[in-house]
């Protein structure tokens, strides 16, 4: 770390101290660990937005932006005396030494693979959970499809997958014949039930083939927004609102424009 680097960390520390501290900007000092829970989780998400975008300033800021929030959450808890600045950044360098044998020790790994098993394997002492399940607290605060594709990674570590994707695309069939079937007989639970099933599958999937689901996922979005907007914009140069379209009429210029958005 270079001075200058330090300085602009310990600056960073002095400004939220003054913006939490009496006096200070009464939206911080009204803050909580849990009244910052939905700013972390959309900062992370602007993050992500930035990085897809490619803007090396956006990504700057961005990640400014989500460094506020463990300094902040660092000087809420500094004021009860749980824990400061400091503290979170030993533990984590502790962490990351014990979890790297094979870098700060005499442990040797072949490939990334086999540096995934000793993490978990790591974690797995140091929280004492050796006698839990392997999936025991494997993502539970994360999205439902990134959980989805951290519980499959986990249970490929030790051997549970499939060779390769052609049974993928097998068991994705089979359960969308049971998501048909479900939906024929009319029970909702069914229903929600196979398509959870359904959803699990093609993620695997995506995992199989070495596609981030989630990452696939918002590209679909943007992709289906992108086109939809120039389907609007096409109907509306025609004089015509969406609600007042046909949906043959907004089909036919969907697949005109979706080949150029």
């Amino acid at each position: 770390m270079t001075p200058d680097s330090t300085d602009a960390l310990a600056r960073l520390r002095a400004i939220v101290h003054r913006l939490r501290a009496p006096g200070g900007c009464p939206w911080d000092r009204e803050q909580t660990h849990e009244s910052l829970i939905p700013h972390v989780l959309e900062e992370a998400y602007e993050v992500v937005d930035a990085i897809r975008s490619g803007d090396p300033d956006l990504i700057c800021e961005e990640l400014g932006d989500l460094l506020l929030q463990p300094v902040l959450h660092a000087e809420i808890a500094a004021e009860t005396g749980r824990f400061d600045l400091d503290r979170m950044a030993d533990c984590l360098s502790d962490k990351l030494i014990r979890r790297h044998p094979h870098v700060f020790g005499e442990a040797a790994v072949a490939d990334s693979g086999e540096v995934l098993t000793q993490w978990d394997a790591i974690k797995r002492q140091e929280k004492g959970t050796q006698k839990e399940g392997h999936l025991h607290g494997t993502g539970a605060g994360l999205p439902a499809l990134m959980r989805a594709q951290k519980l499959q990674k986990k249970a490929a570590r030790v051997g549970f997958d499939w060779p390769d994707a052609a049974p993928v695309f097998a068991k994705i069939r089979e359960e969308a014949d049971e998501l048909e079937q479900a939906v024929a007989g009319g029970e909702r639970g069914a229903v929600e039930d196979e398509i959870g099933d359904l959803l699990f599958s093609v993620v695997n999937l995506a995992r199989k083939l070495g596609v981030e689901s989630e990452a696939a996922l918002a590209a679909a979005n943007e992709k289906f927004t992108r086109r939809f907007h120039a389907v609007e914009a096409r109907l509306a140069a025609e004089g015509k609102a969406l609600g007042e379209a046909t949906l043959q009429e907004m089909d036919a210029v969907w697949e005109q424009v979706k080949h150029r958005a």
